[in-house]
């Protein structure tokens, strides 16, 4: 039995911030992830939102102080590990006096918060930083630490930079057993592999509360709350520059309007609670009351833009704040649990917060000589110039074959995403944005395939949408 010094249950971001972190240390880190790949679950369904640290009050809630924190960590994280990431600002919108107040309040709460340069905003002031506002608009104020990011390449990226530092990843880890004896824990997958570790953290996203069981520690409840997104092309006349927020709800911040990273726009989220973790459909309904709501916020939304859709499942706990702490029932034990938005920008703080606490349980903290793992970027044809593309073209002829003509992803890029280990269609697709254009996957999905088939030797009958038993073809044809 394979012996760490600590294991990570759940490769999301929350997990993989965590294993970044002690990557840097000289540790034995195991990170242990159910799917057939890392990001699999909530982290790869959000709206991509690095959050500006005013919707929530950090004096009341570590959710709050962590998202402050975690907002400033992102222009050197980038630095190190390559991921798409555009600090282009947030805008909350108020379209009535009332709304107005609500406006005013969060302004306050930022600024409470020690987040800099917000700016409260007139009607004017507003249609200047975003012209596709509606003219009905109001008022609202202006956070330009705001921003977006490609929330699956950034977990692919913490979690390739961590096993640069030594890092060791099981992917298709469901974990069955945990026993503590003789002071560490010996844990067993469904599949019957066992790994033994002095420290554990719980970081299993909509799967906390069943892990935590499995743990004999704390018994609480993850309860699901839905949120539909739907994304729209590019060539929108809805392209927005900066993330557009309404006057957030009770149990949400609102419909948002986000101009993604890569240049697509997305609307969205609803916020739904529900008992059933795997419940990800979307309803043409929840569509149309997106679309009117937006309408009234942003000029020139048009169903006919919307080339899909899909929802992701937020993990809330009673009090909707996160639970960051050292089990009091389960030794040696640190609980990351109910990790919902902020969440995504909250993780690097994340990462640093249970380090922290594992130290203080007890973990010896001795930093590597050697500089951290450094990341460096994806030769990406679709941001190259022709000179460039030229110079690529010449190392490796295949950056010239484009294989999703939406996106322009090129055979180069889907190669190199299989010899960093994804082998599922949406594992390439998340890390080379093959199949997410206006044919979402008509043109580039029957190319992928004989790709991987060249370049691993699996059958065509073998690959996975995700793993499991999500296989793309069933069988052969008589």
């Amino acid at each position: 039995m394979n012996c760490y010094d600590v294991a990570i249950v759940g490769a999301g971001v929350s997990g993989a911030s965590v294993a970044w972190q002690l990557s840097k240390y000289k540790l034995k880190v195991a990170l242990l992830e159910k799917e057939a790949d890392v990001g699999f679950g909530v982290s790869k369904a959000n709206s991509g939102i690095v959050h500006g640290g005013f919707h929530h009050s950090a004096a009341k809630t570590l959710k709050a102080k962590l998202e402050v924190r975690g907002n400033l960590m992102f222009e050197s994280l980038q630095y190190q590990l390559g991921f798409p990431f555009r600090r282009n600002g947030i805008l909350v919108v108020g379209y009535s006096e009332e709304e107005m107040e609500t406006v005013r309040m969060l302004y306050r709460q930022g600024k409470a918060n020690g987040v800099r340069n917000l700016e409260l905003c007139g009607r004017d002031r507003v249609l200047q930083l975003e012209p596709k506002l509606s003219q009905d608009v109001a008022g609202g104020f202006f956070a330009p630490n705001g921003g977006t990011i490609e929330p699956y390449r950034y977990v692919f990226a913490l979690v390739e930079g961590a096993k640069r530092g030594g890092v060791e990843l099981l992917t298709g880890f469901k974990l069955s057993k945990a026993v503590n004896r003789d002071g560490r824990w010996e844990l067993e997958s469904a599949d019957g592999r066992r790994i033994a570790a002095r420290y554990a953290v719980n970081a299993a996203g909509l799967y906390a509360d069943d892990v935590s069981r499995i743990f004999n520690a704390e018994q609480f409840r993850i309860t699901p709350r839905k949120g539909e997104e739907y994304l729209l092309d590019r060539h929108t006349k809805a392209a927005v520059t900066r993330v557009v927020f309404p006057v957030p709800t009770k149990v949400s911040k609102g419909i948002l309007v986000i101009p993604t990273v890569e240049g697509t726009v997305m609307i969205g989220p609803t916020a739904e609670a529900t008992d059933d973790k795997s419940a990800v459909t979307t309803s043409s309904g929840n569509l149309q009351r997106i679309l009117a709501q937006v309408k009234h916020m942003v000029d020139g939304i048009s169903a006919g833009d919307v080339i899909t859709s899909f929802a992701g499942m937020r993990p809330t706990l009673p009090g909707d704040d996160f639970m960051i702490e050292p089990s009091a029932a389960a030794p040696n034990l640190i609980q990351v649990a109910g990790i919902q938005s902020p969440g995504l920008t909250a993780s690097p703080a994340i990462g640093e917060y249970v380090k922290d606490l594992l130290k203080n349980c007890g973990l010896e903290l001795v930093e590597k000589a050697e500089p951290e793992p450094y990341v460096p970027p994806v030769d990406e044809i679709r941001r190259r110039t022709p000179e460039e593309l030229d110079a690529l073209c010449k190392k490796d002829p295949a950056y010239g074959r484009v294989v999703c003509r939406c996106e322009q992803v090129s055979e180069a890029e889907i190669v190199e995403a299989i010899r960093q280990g994804h082998t599922t269609i949406d594992g390439i697709k998340f890390y080379t944005r093959s199949g997410m254009g206006r044919c979402q996957g008509g043109f580039c999905t029957e190319r992928i395939i004989k790709i991987l088939c060249r370049e691993t030797g699996m059958r065509p009958e073998d690959i996975t949408k995700r793993g499991g038993d999500s296989r793309i073809i069933a069988g052969r044809l008589k």
